[in-house]
């Protein structure tokens, strides 16, 4: 008989014919998670989702804990996006992106830095976040070592260790302005070989924002090393007092990870890219045929697009140029002290010794009893994070000013 006509199917067990629904007599092999699999939750994510809770109760929340513009993706980038639905089809793209996007990236770089960057050497990819682990595998193989800064972004740390890099954490305090040296790089390649050194400025947490000759500094340091240089640039276009400068400026064989997330706002639409060096394009254009086949093509079309909304976008960041200056009074009347210099993006990263010795306590009090979300800094140090906390300030100036006022009348200080 066929299965399914009448026939008991049956599972041979040590030779013994026992019934398919008898499992429990059967040996059963309990599979666990891939050890890479274990790395450490993004806090900033999880205190979304309890403030995400909260909310669904009817309990006002002011977001502050992540980095997502309040704004909307500007009119252009929008308007492009409508088009391209409109007109049906919407499919595959090449690998590394629609050639007139890395065109106008290149473009990009000429007109903001006055460098001649070949279009071949672009990727588009799905968010910085593909970015990273295409070059992060274009780069680096199980084992080797990368030296990242603490405070820093988590993500980094956890991705490195999901692909079985070794992050090498190198502390930052105010003698060196919060950014990785050239000291300090050559003294954890001395006591153990890197394979590379991966920096952020303008610096999330923090808002740092590395200076030009810093950079140069530390990009010839990899060069004598013999070490990948990789620079996150997300924050570029969001600096306060002084434009950013790019590590291809003094260090042409950097790799450069951007995205469109930030100055742009268009976070959910999951499109950035990487500046490669020519060695580079080849397997990394290999990878991501394989781990995400091509970036999403409306998303391709709307961010081609968004680098004709300058004025639209200028007016988002002054917007945030205001709030930072309300943070930068408010904070420390408040309480928190040692604010670190907000060069850019929109972050203050501030220190709540003389509110709590427990930055996760005081972070689920303030969102609970204040209706404030804001993160603590063990997300992005975990030897010192309890003392700090997170404010981000990339929601409208009148969500940022309600949360400060709230901030200030729980605390007593308003």
């Amino acid at each position: 008989m066929r299965h399914g006509q009448g026939e008991t199917d049956t599972i041979s067990t040590k030779g013994k014919p026992q019934p398919a629904n008898a499992a429990h007599e059967a040996e059963t092999l309990t599979l666990s998670p891939a050890r890479r699999a274990a790395v450490a939750p993004f806090i900033a994510m999880e205190v979304l989702s309890q403030a995400g809770a909260l909310e669904a109760k009817g309990t006002s929340v002011i977001h502050m804990e992540l980095g997502e513009p309040g704004a909307p993706a500007p009119r252009p980038a929008r308007e492009a996006a409508k088009r391209a639905i409109d007109a049906g089809r919407i499919g595959y793209t090449p690998a590394l992106g629609l050639p007139s996007l890395r065109e106008r990236i290149a473009r990009h770089y000429r007109d903001l830095h006055g460098l001649s960057i070949n279009a071949s050497r672009i990727a588009v990819t799905t968010g910085s976040s593909a970015g990273f682990i295409l070059a992060f595998l274009g780069c680096f193989d199980a084992g080797d070592r990368v030296a990242i800064s603490s405070p820093g972004y988590p993500a980094y740390r956890n991705i490195l260790e999901a692909l079985g890099i070794e992050a090498v954490i190198i502390e930052t305090g105010s003698a060196d302005r919060w950014a990785i040296t050239p000291q300090a790089v050559a003294a954890a390649h001395a006591e153990k070989p890197l394979k590379g050194v991966l920096v952020m400025s303008p610096a999330n947490p923090t808002g740092v924002m590395m200076s030009a000759s810093a950079i140069a500094a530390l990009g010839e340091c990899c060069g004598r090393l013999g070490l990948w240089f990789v620079s996150d640039e997300i924050y570029h276009g969001l600096t306060y007092e002084a434009p950013a400068a790019s590590a291809l400026r003094t260090a042409p064989d950097a790799i450069v990870v951007n995205s469109f997330s930030k100055y742009f706002c268009m976070t959910g639409w999951r499109i950035g890219w990487l500046v490669l060096p020519e060695r580079l394009v080849r397997p990394v254009e290999r990878l991501a045929q394989n781990l995400f086949i091509s970036p999403p093509f409306v998303s391709q079309i709307a961010a081609e697009a968004a680098f004709d909304a300058t004025e639209e976008l200028e007016a988002v960041k002054r917007g945030y140029a205001a709030s930072r200056e309300l943070l930068l009074g408010a904070l420390p009347r408040q309480g928190f002290t040692e604010l670190l210099p907000i060069d850019g993006a929109f972050y203050a990263y501030a220190n709540v010794s003389r509110l709590s010795n427990d930055s996760l306590e005081f972070c689920r009090r303030a969102l609970v009893e204040a209706g404030v979300a804001i993160t603590p800094g063990l997300d992005f140090d975990r030897e010192r994070g309890n003392r700090y906390v997170r404010l981000s300030f990339a929601g409208s100036p009148e969500s940022v000013r309600e949360g400060v006022a709230r901030l200030g009348s729980w605390l007593g200080r308003g």
